[in-house]
């Protein structure tokens, strides 16, 4: 299927990792995009306006204008307790937007719980039950019910774990940051961020009411088999080797690590009419060595 154009006008919340590789695939493509971030001023030179959104400040003019005027508005800023952070601040704004069309969210597949290497897919229960899972449930809800008022189409994007230039395994080695866990058995997807952006950008041409993707790479892998390909790549010594259960790895880690699944991105594919550009942890580490 082909998708159409892209709004010509876009508002990313949360001007990140994510959510700049975005905004830099939309101008490519000659839309005019804008983002939220906390503090302009540390904001990297790179043509997109940036607007402060800080909870408990009053939005500025600027700000009101560029929701209004957006056609889409994308997501990336991870959920607290209550959901998602942005939306409390901007859902008044956001539902009297004339212009709006599209709403998306990037959740994570850390929704579905352990499948001991078994695949999910856009119809696969999302199951998990940790805090951190209710958190991303909950917020896709609150952006799926505000699209649904305003009679709008809405894409959550439930991603794998997200690296490119400037953040991946030959960026951890060379830092020293690098760990390397085993958890037999364990394998999971990837996405490359440049892969992500295209695939947003692609839901973005194609509105749908209530849509679910699950873009990934091809090659569900256990994490020491992509470091040591790095390592290898990088001319780097691996690091000692720890258990997936060692105490010394935070709660947040071993939880990360003892969810064990493969992520079918067929129906993901053949909607969007999207491949990705980088299908392996290979391709793309020997991107970013490159680089």
């Amino acid at each position: 299927m082909t998708t159409g154009p892209a709004p010509s006008r876009v508002l990313v919340l949360g001007l990140g990792y994510s959510g700049r590789h975005i905004a830099a695939r939309l101008r490519s493509q000659g839309v005019h995009c804008s983002g939220t971030v906390r503090d302009p001023a540390t904001a990297p030179a790179d043509g997109v306006v940036r607007h402060r959104l800080v909870a408990g400040m009053p939005l500025d003019d600027a700000l009101r204008e560029a929701i209004h005027a957006a056609q889409a508005v994308v997501c990336t800023v991870p959920p607290d307790d209550a959901g998602d952070p942005t939306l409390r601040l901007l859902a008044e704004e956001l539902r009297n937007s004339p212009a709006l069309r599209w709403l998306g969210y990037l959740s994570s597949t850390a929704v579905y719980a352990d499948r001991d290497g078994g695949w999910v897919d856009e119809a696969s229960a999302a199951d998990a039950v940790d805090d951190a899972a209710q958190r991303r449930l909950l917020a896709e809800r609150q952006w799926r019910e505000v699209a649904r008022d305003m009679g709008i189409a809405s894409a959550v994007f439930r991603l794998p774990g997200v690296y490119g230039r400037g953040r991946n395994a030959l960026v951890q080695l060379a830092e020293g940051r690098a760990r390397h866990v085993v958890r037999p058995g364990l394998v999971f997807n990837r996405l490359h961020v440049e892969d992500l952006a295209g695939v947003v950008v692609a839901a973005m041409g194609l509105p749908t009411r209530d849509a679910m993707y699950l873009p990934s790479d091809d090659e569900p892998a256990p994490p020491q088999a992509v470091l040591a390909f790095a390592a290898a790549l990088g001319g780097f010594s691996m690091p000692p080797a720890l258990a997936w259960d060692d105490p010394s790895l935070s709660p947040t880690l071993r939880r990360f690590y003892a969810s064990s699944k493969r992520v079918d991105s067929r129906a993901t594919r053949a909607t969007l009419g999207w491949v990705p550009t980088f299908p392996t942890y290979r391709d793309g580490l020997q991107d970013a060595y490159k680089a």
